[in-house]
């Protein structure tokens, strides 16, 4: 990994929840050394994209993010169609909807929309970074990526976020034939306890992969109804998504036809 590449990680384990990082718990995190840390964080600082807060001088992200998304937002307002299809999505189907983006060898959380039909539902997190290996969004954008790009990500050590999370390569490569030929991608708890989530890949322009849409749903509430529901609406967004996006689905992605489906027993 490069400098540039070592010192833009640094930034995945800022969030909602840890707004603000001390460097040694950056260290930590990192598996890097203190002053690696440290001068990479001073690089980032210089830019704009961290800085500096409290009397701990813990680091937080820097006003550089804020000038990047404006200027992004103006160009492409992805968010907003986003978010539009997944409160759409999220309404018909009564859970949580939520779109990542690829960012490197991770998801980044783009946008979600919750539902009130349940008092109970999946949390999601702003700018939520997700694994590859242990979300249904990640095998979906795995399924659909290069082969180079899947030896690559499966050839780094894979973390066990769950007592369901699979870290074997090889039975995580056996799942993605199954995902090319139907289109969605499942995992049963693999990044939260009791989760179940049901995702489809977003393409580009190029009919490249950017990320995944995606319907996470307690394991105590999936029927199959529901989920037949989820994977209706689901293919059905994400296609739509990736159409205003500009974008268009490979030649192999399989073909769509919307099912009469039954009112969700749930």
């Amino acid at each position: 990994m490069g400098t540039a590449s070592k010192a833009l990680s640094l930034l995945n384990y800022f969030s909602r929840a840890t707004p603000q990082i001390g460097l040694s718990e950056l260290a930590r995190l990192s598996g890097l050394n203190k002053a690696t840390v440290h001068r990479l964080l001073a690089e980032l600082a210089a830019h704009g994209f961290v800085e500096q807060v409290g009397t701990g001088r813990e680091y937080r992200l820097g006003p550089a993010f804020l000038r990047l998304a404006a200027l992004r937002e103006n160009q492409v307002p992805m968010r907003e169609v986003a978010l539009q299809q997944l409160t759409e999505l999220s309404d018909a189907t009564g859970e949580t909807a939520h779109m990542s983006l690829l960012n490197g060898d991770v998801l980044s959380n783009l946008a979600y929309a919750y539902s009130n039909r349940h008092g109970t539902m999946v949390m999601m997190e702003d700018a939520e970074v997700l694994e590859l290996h242990s979300t249904g969004s990640g095998l979906a954008v795995l399924a659909y990526s290069p082969a180079s790009f899947v030896d690559e990500t499966l050839a780094r050590p894979l973390s066990a976020r769950t007592s369901q999370t699979i870290t074997d390569p090889a039975e995580i490569r056996a799942l993605l034939p199954s995902i090319r030929a139907e289109g969605i991608a499942t995992s049963t708890g693999g990044f939260e306890e009791d989760v179940i989530s049901h995702a489809v890949p977003i393409f580009d322009t190029r009919s490249a992969c950017i990320g995944a849409m995606a319907v996470a749903a307690p394991v105590s509430r999936m029927t199959d109804t529901l989920r037949m529901m989820i994977r209706d609406k689901l293919m059905a967004h994400a296609r739509q998504t990736t159409r205003i996006l500009g974008g268009f689905p490979p030649g192999s992605f399989p073909s769509y036809e919307p099912q009469n489906l039954l009112q969700n027993e749930a």
